[in-house]
């Protein structure tokens, strides 16, 4: 049985580097599973990254799957989240300035829209390992 089930939203930064430390620091001492919610759209690599994220998660020992949402991330999260199945969101977003997730305000969108807890992890721009 799972202690924590995470839904992480993320799209450029899905394979980065602080998400994988901060998911991992998560499961230490915790049963852990996640699941990584991608808004669909046309960047080439993707998948390599959405497969490469999961490939590094398991072998951290971390349950994974992932699955592709809206192509606009709050409507992605809003209509896959479940609270029966998650207990919280983690949104990965690239820095500020850098990131149209966070010009929209998306975690705190995403906490109004459904109660739920949310976390943010912030990403360095160019710091994806998956490229």
């Amino acid at each position: 049985m799972y202690r924590l089930k995470l839904l992480v939203v993320a799209n450029q930064t899905v394979d980065s580097d602080e998400l994988y430390d901060a998911l991992r620091q998560r499961a230490e001492g915790d049963r852990l599973a996640i699941t990584l919610l991608v808004p669909q759209d046309d960047q080439s690599g993707l998948s390599h990254r959405v497969r490469h994220a999961l490939d590094r998660l398991h072998g951290a020992g971390i349950d994974a799957e992932a699955m592709l949402g809206d192509v606009d991330p709050a409507c992605a999260v809003i209509e896959a989240w479940d609270p029966r199945r998650w207990d919280e969101v983690v949104v990965c977003t690239l820095p500020t300035g850098t990131s149209r997730w966070l010009r929209i305000d998306l975690p705190h969108r995403i906490q109004r829209a459904i109660d739920a807890p949310v976390t943010h992890v912030v990403c360095r721009a160019g710091d994806r390992v998956g490229v």
